[in-house]
């Protein structure tokens, strides 16, 4: 979003505001005002001219200027109606220099998930792509995949719904009756850099937002599927990014936060783990930087990637 257009509609949105006067207030033309006042009203926001001025009535479900109006968190936001994958738009434009970006997209036409899975992305669920450069080594990288999970976690549950993290990333749903887990989002976390820094960053989240059960793979569920009506996928977002952004520069807090919202701890699991072992145990914790931990037969083991699911009680 422009400054000038950012301007604009904190201003509004505090009182109704003449051209003239807002062209005053941000040392432009009225033409230009003018200019901005009707690339909004394209982008779907509603801006009435009445005797007082210009009034902001109301604001757009989605797109990239909605997403940021409002947004408590320094980010710009790049909406695209379709994309391949919003990690890969992120990845070009981290090539390009850019950094504390988002790429948002309507739906994704080649959207992938851990393990190069493919992951469903139609329009209306939320396909967003996170690009940072924190100033970290690489080996601690894995707390901002655990971060972006807590704030999925956090932005479903202020939304009404109970979700939780299976290890280390996916966002699931359980019954009330203890019944089979089903997933509503997913991380995907790809980075560059050397051995003591990293380049860049990019965090993709997939999150089933206002999707039908046909549109959903088996074992998947979706915000609407939950609540019986749709979110408000602006507001949505903004909880995430804000919340994300509070935990990437408070690093301390993201293993305690993920234990909070875990429904891996304390849980009998099966982890493929990276080097192809598989370990069965109890899983009894996470360490920094997202070790999980598992009692298993053969002593406590420490795995640092893998593949987890969880096993129902014999």
């Amino acid at each position: 979003m422009t400054e000038t257009r950012s301007a604009i509609l904190e201003t509004l949105a505090e009182e109704p505001r003449s051209g003239e006067a807002l062209a005053d207030d941000l040392d432009v033309s009225r033409a230009a005002i003018w200019k901005q006042i009707e690339a909004l009203r394209e982008q779907g926001f509603e801006i009435e001219s009445g005797d007082d001025g210009y009034a902001l009535v109301d604001v757009p479900e989605y797109g990239g200027d909605a997403i940021q109006f409002g947004l408590d968190a320094p980010f710009d936001v790049e909406f695209h109606d379709t994309a391949g994958s919003t990690n890969e738009v992120a990845r070009d434009r981290a090539a390009d220099g850019a950094e504390n970006l988002v790429i948002v997209a309507e739906e994704q036409t080649g959207g992938k998930g851990r393990l190069d899975r493919e992951w469903a992305s139609p329009a209306g669920g939320i396909w967003l792509s996170i690009l940072v450069r924190p100033d970290r080594p690489p080996a601690t990288i894995p707390l901002f995949t655990l971060a972006a999970a807590v704030a999925v976690t956090s932005a479903a549950r202020e939304a009404g719904v109970d979700a939780g993290i299976k290890w280390p990333n996916d966002v699931l749903v359980a019954d009330d009756q203890g019944g089979a887990e089903r997933k509503l989002a997913g991380v995907l976390t790809e980075m560059e850099g050397e051995a003591d820094r990293v380049e860049w960053l990019v965090v993709g989240m997939g999150i089933n937002a206002n999707l039908d059960a046909a549109e959903l793979p088996e074992r998947a569920t979706s915000l609407r599927n939950e609540l019986g009506d749709d979110v408000n996928r602006r507001l949505f977002v903004q909880r995430i990014l804000e919340t994300f952004d509070e935990l990437r520069t408070d690093p301390d807090r993201i293993l305690e936060a993920w234990r909070a919202d875990a429904l891996t701890l304390g849980r009998e699991v099966r982890v493929e783990t990276a080097s192809g072992e598989t370990v069965v145990g109890t899983a009894i914790d996470v360490e920094h930087p997202g070790t999980l931990v598992v009692e298993s037969e053969d002593g406590r083991k420490r795995i640092h990637a893998g593949d987890c699911e969880h096993l129902r009680p014999a």
